[in-house]
């Protein structure tokens, strides 16, 4: 697993693909603290986080398919996919590998934006519970979403494809809970409840505003889990089907 998650790695900070998706997400994570100062009423430089956070959970959808879709379209595209299926790793370890790969990406862009907090308690107060809460919260978050990515990647070798798909996708997770608020919807408790089990962003709210709450981190991890054994039967499928 060690070998795929180091070029994996390579693939990423060896080339200048990290460091673009690290500089659009610190380029959005501005945008949105520059608007927390903005609004203050006070010259104080004191606010929290969870707005920026929460704020963040739609832009970075944009970003997580980039991550992702080259996961494995560009095996496909580039026919390495050949010499990944037939090596003497398991597709479990491929699946592992490539998915923490993706997410110590993830954890370096959430190291960077660590120097807001720092400005802000330089020139203010954090309410460090919240702050905590809130990069908990978006770690668990990314986590599912780059799960997700990876499994539609998996799906096509075309890596465009693959980011339009998902950003699609994680669209309708984000705005599933209001969906299910509307008229329509609203006259059928049952696919209301039904719905609003699969949204994500108002579990992620408890988590900016401070709290952890164990259902809401069954449901993050459960579903990280979900997406990654679909991504090693959809593996183990085409490994199978190549003899």
């Amino acid at each position: 697993m060690f070998s795929i998650y180091k070029k994996e790695l390579q693939s990423f900070f060896f080339t200048p693909f990290a460091y673009i998706l690290t500089a659009l997400f610190m380029f959005l994570f501005t945008l949105q603290f520059n608007s927390a100062i903005g609004d203050m009423n006070t010259d104080t430089f004191k606010f929290t986080f969870p707005e920026i956070f929460y704020n963040m959970t739609f832009y970075f959808i944009f970003l997580i398919p980039i991550m992702t879709m080259r996961s494995y379209a560009d095996e496909r595209k580039f026919g390495t996919e050949v010499l990944l299926m037939t090596s003497p790793v398991s597709v479990l370890k491929i699946v592992l590998g490539k998915y923490l790969a993706n997410v110590t990406v993830f954890l370096f862009m959430l190291a960077c934006s660590l120097v807001f907090p720092i400005i802000t308690a330089a020139n203010g107060q954090v309410v460090m519970s919240q702050l905590v809460c809130a990069y908990i919260g978006f770690f668990f978050w990314g986590c599912m979403f780059i799960a997700l990515g990876m499994l539609i990647s998996s799906f096509t070798e075309n890596s465009i494809i693959a980011a339009i798909i998902g950003e699609l996708v994680m669209f309708i997770f984000i705005f599933i809970d209001r969906f299910s608020q509307t008229a329509f919807i609203s006259q059928h408790p049952t696919l209301q409840n039904v719905l609003n089990s699969f949204a994500a962003r108002p579990r992620f709210g408890y988590f900016s505003q401070g709290f952890i709450r164990i259902s809401d981190l069954v449901f993050f991890i459960s579903a990280i889990i979900v997406c990654l054994a679909w991504n090693y039967i959809s593996i183990e499928k085409r490994r199978w089907n190549r003899g």
